[in-house]
């Protein structure tokens, strides 16, 4: 669907959605029959090109800015073939197409760790195709199935509901299921189309659908290509971090502001098998809220691989709230990539995914409060600015500064640049957490990254960092020279009332760590339920804490801005993971959950 016109106002919307009672289907493929046996379980079909209009997926690669291919390996195309419903894998070659093997598993392209497969049948279930002048011919291996009496469909439309004109908006789209499309690759700088979104425009509303298998991105809420569009692939003049900094000023002189882009609401949808993002957005994000929505399977067939890859993947996720999500076997749970300010990320549940969260390059102040991360790998840190208070974190923290590439910081609640800078590392703030272990061998295995020693169960990672400000300007003033005196001091680190057990440790400047031997904390899935199983030791509950507000969160040193809501207020954290608000005048226990206690606890989490 490609919507003509948008609505005038948040109360004069237009909506989409199913009637009451129906279960409506909109999809970006065709079903195809006619099949013809080629050999054993292979089947072969010839389909006019006339059916794919100017756009052929079985032509068009999965490429741009940030896409990874190793030396010599096959380019993967934007196709695909589902056999009732379930997505086929690609393959190189029509003589690949005979005997696929049976994978069990597939190595993780950032942490190196082999992962299991979702389902190992489906590996055997491939495609090729050649794309002639007149039509294209697809090879498949249905494993015994006649695709002839099964439902068989190809990808021919790159989006389901997508408008191709900017500025539509105020739509509301609702209650649909909506699937199988080929969109493209979508690094930020690029055209980010999806299987669904706004086109660059204000005040979408996306709900209660149930959204799967996009070829790469499921909902984008992105930019356009005016501002830029894949050229440091193909001009390859400038790095694409170069270009990304220019798609910043670009998107400010077509109307990038509050008053005409984003605040768009994505809440209660189900995504789940795309193969890059359920969610997408550069610049194009900016305001908005994901609310209450399940994200799993994302980027796990691992068909492709590159730096822009996630549940949920953001650049300039200026006053984002990205609140009570569950994240689950993904690549990457939430990756927060460039200008990660006024954002805040609340009451999700992160479990079984290779990486839980990520912020790369960003200045604060952003917000992680009340979480569960219970990956191996919980949560990376290539930034500075962030406040994370009350998460139970159960896999490692690594925490890298990047000098390399200098990134802007904005005016509070505004896309207005006020500078940039690069990544000092530090800067952090660490306040009522709990931290249960952590292995750096299983969370990374052989990284291809800066290293695995970076990782660390608990704060470790900030050793030799300074404690508070005072120690910081200390250290600054002992150094000659005004300009190296600040790029060889590690910026402070602000840590109090958290509490490390199963082998996590502190940093040794925090004030007042409890270290406590022993202690458990799991995530268990019992059918649509999800359970925090903990024990932890008598000690845990003398930790308590009050309220913690903007306030009480030492001020962002780059962006020089305080903890706020979008209001400018201080922001206040006062509700735990499962809902419960806090008493402003009482004390509630470290982690994610108000009430949690010492010794065995089960407390229902989704």
């Amino acid at each position: 669907m490609r919507p003509r016109r948008g609505g005038l106002s948040d109360t004069r919307r237009i909506t989409y959605q199913a009637a009451a009672g129906e279960h409506v289907v909109i999809k970006g493929s065709e079903r195809v029959t006619g099949w013809a046996s080629d050999g054993g379980t292979v089947w072969t079909a010839s389909v006019p090109n006339a059916v794919f209009g100017d756009f052929n997926p079985y032509a068009e690669e999965v490429a741009g800015d940030w896409i990874v291919y190793a030396d010599g390996a096959p380019h993967r195309h934007l196709g695909d073939v589902y056999l009732n419903g379930l997505s086929f894998y690609e393959v190189a070659s029509r003589d690949e197409v005979t005997d696929p093997p049976l994978r069990t598993e597939a190595v993780d392209g950032w942490t190196g760790v082999a992962m299991p497969v979702p389902n190992p049948e489906q590996t055997r279930l491939v495609w090729f195709a050649e794309v002639g002048a007149d039509t294209t011919t697809i090879w498949a291996n249905f494993q015994g199935a006649d695709p002839n009496t099964e439902l068989v469909e190809i990808n021919v439309r790159r989006s389901v509901f997508f408008p191709e004109a900017n500025h539509l908006d105020w739509i509301t789209v609702r209650g649909f299921e909506l699937a199988q499309a080929a969109c493209p690759w979508t690094p930020p700088t690029a055209d980010q189309p999806g299987l669904i979104g706004p086109n660059w425009a204000k005040g979408w509303i996306i709900e209660d659908n149930v959204i799967h298998d996009a070829k790469c991105s499921a909902i984008s809420i992105g930019k356009e290509a005016s501002t830029g569009h894949n050229y440091a692939t193909e001009r390859g003049d400038k790095p694409g971090y170069q270009y990304q900094l220019e798609s910043v000023f670009t998107a400010r002189q077509i109307g990038w502001d509050a008053e005409h882009i984003g605040s768009h609401i994505i809440r209660r949808n189900t995504i789940f098998d795309c193969g890059q993002n359920g969610i997408v957005g550069h610049l194009g994000c900016v305001f908005s809220t994901i609310e209450d929505n399940h994200i799993y399977r994302i980027a796990t067939k691992r068909e492709f691989y590159g730096y822009e890859i996630g549940g949920i993947k953001l650049h300039a996720a200026i006053d984002v709230e990205i609140r009570h999500n569950h994240i689950h076997d993904c690549t990457l749970g939430t990756w927060l990539d460039w200008q990660t300010q006024g954002t805040r990320i609340s009451r999700n549940l992160f479990h079984r995914n290779s990486r839980d969260l990520f912020v790369e390059v960003s200045h604060g102040p952003y917000l992680v409060e009340h979480n569960v991360l219970a990956s191996p790998a919980a949560i990376e840190i290539f930034s500075q600015g962030g406040a994370f208070v009350h998460n139970l974190i159960a896999g490692t923290v690594w925490v890298v500064p990047v000098p390399d590439r200098a990134t802007p910081y904005h005016r509070p609640h505004s896309t207005q640049v006020a500078g940039y800078a690069v990544i000092f590392a530090g800067d952090d703030r660490w306040v009522a957490n709990v931290f249960v272990g952590g292995d750096v061998a299983a969370a990374y295995g052989k990284a291809p990254q800066e290293g695995q020693g970076l990782a660390f169960a608990g704060t470790a990672g900030y050793e030799g960092y300074p404690a508070s400000y005072p120690e910081y300007r200390a250290r600054v003033d002992a150094v000659q020279g005004d300009h190296q005196r600040f790029l060889n001091v590690k910026q402070p680190v602000y840590a109090r009332g958290n509490v490390y057990a199963a082998g996590a440790e502190p940093f040794t400047g925090e004030s007042g760590p409890l270290v406590v031997t022993g202690g458990s904390a799991s995530v268990v899935t019992e059918g649509d339920e999800v359970y925090l199983v903990t024990d932890l030791p008598a000690e845990f509950g003398a930790v308590r804490s009050g309220v913690v507000t903007g306030r009480d969160l030492e001020r962002v040193r780059f962006a020089d801005a305080d903890f706020e809501e979008r209001d400018g207020t201080p922001a206040i954290i006062d509700v735990d993971l499962v809902g419960t608000r806090k008493d402003h005048d009482g004390e509630s226990a470290a982690g994610p959950i108000a009430g949690l206690t010492s010794g065995a606890a089960r407390t229902r989490i989704w």
